[in-house]
C-alpha cells in the first residue's frame, strides 16, 4: 500500500495531509473504506491516538465519515474546500499539557485557598452536579476558579486558553465519540476529589487528584472507534447519519 512511514515526532496534521493526498489521488475512492485505525497505525509507524486525531481532522474537513463499529468511509470532496484552522496542538498533547500545568497550579491553590475561594470552586461544581446549563462551561469555570485561587492572572489565562482548545472542531468531534452522561458523571466525581483535597489543604492529594482526572480524560479519548469489522463486510452508506454518544 503506498503509505509512507511517518516519524513518531510528527504531528497528526501531517498524517491527515498524507491520507487526504491518497484520497485525492484515487487510492481510496469515494465510498470505500480506509484501513482500520490499528492497520493505519502499523503502516504509518505511529501511535493509534495520533491516527485517531488525524481521522477526526479528516472528518471535520468533510473528507471521511467515521461509523463506529463499521469503519471509516471516504466522502465526496466538499464543495467548500476551505479548512478550519488547526489547533495549536493535538487533543492528546493539550490534555498532557494540562496534566502538567494544572497539577502544579492545584498545589499552589491548596496553599492559598480561603473560604471564598472554596465557594468559587463549589459554584460550578454544584451546577455540574445539578445538570444546570452547559456542562462544558461549568467544567471550564471549575478549572479556572482553581487557577484564580493562586492569585496569578497569567496562570488563570493559561488555564482558560488550554481549556478553550476543547472548543475547536477537532477536539469537539473527538469528544463527541467518547463523552456521554457516564463519562460526565465520572468527571464530576473526579472534580469532587480535587475540591475536597483543596479544601483540606492536602497538597499531595490535590495534585494526585488533578493528574488522575486529566489522565483519565486522556484514557477516555484513547478508546478505539471499534473499526475492526472484516474487510469483506458490505460497506455502510457513508452518507447515512452516524450514531453519536451524548456529549453531556
Amino acid at each position: 500500500m503506498p503509505i509512507e512511514t511517518v516519524e513518531p515526532r510528527r504531528l497528526y496534521r501531517q498524517v491527515a495531509d498524507q491520507l487526504r493526498s491518497l484520497i485525492d489521488r484515487g487510492e481510496f475512492p469515494v465510498g470505500s473504506r480506509l484501513p482500520t485505525e490499528r492497520e493505519l497505525a502499523v503502516q504509518l509507524g505511529i501511535s493509534r491516538p495520533t491516527v485517531r486525531e488525524a481521522l477526526i481532522a479528516l472528518e471535520v474537513d468533510g473528507r471521511v465519515r467515521i461509523r463506529v463499529g463499521s469503519g471509516i468511509y471516504v466522502l465526496p470532496p466538499p464543495d467548500d474546500r476551505s479548512e478550519p484552522a488547526p489547533p495549536i496542538a493535538g487533543p492528546f498533547e493539550i490534555l498532557g499539557a494540562r496534566a502538567l500545568i494544572e497539577g502544579a497550579i492545584v498545589e499552589e491553590a491548596c496553599r492559598r485557598a480561603r473560604l471564598e475561594d472554596i465557594a468559587a470552586i463549589d459554584a460550578p461544581l454544584d451546577a455540574m452536579r445539578s445538570g444546570q446549563g452547559a456542562m462544558m462551561e461549568h467544567d471550564r469555570a471549575f478549572h479556572v476558579a482553581i487557577a484564580r485561587t493562586t492569585g496569578n492572572d497569567a496562570l488563570v489565562k493559561i488555564t482558560g486558553d488550554l481549556f478553550d482548545q476543547r472548543m475547536h472542531p477537532y477536539f469537539a468531534q473527538l469528544a463527541g465519540y467518547f463523552e456521554n452522561t457516564g463519562t460526565w458523571r465520572t468527571a464530576i466525581e473526579e472534580h469532587g476529589a480535587i475540591r475536597d483535597a483543596i479544601a483540606a489543604g492536602d497538597v499531595a492529594a490535590a495534585r494526585k487528584a488533578m493528574q488522575t482526572h486529566l489522565k483519565n480524560s486522556q484514557r477516555r479519548f484513547s478508546e478505539s472507534f471499534g473499526t475492526t469489522a472484516p474487510r469483506d463486510r458490505p460497506p455502510a452508506d457513508p452518507t447515512a447519519p452516524r450514531h453519536r454518544a451524548a456529549a453531556q
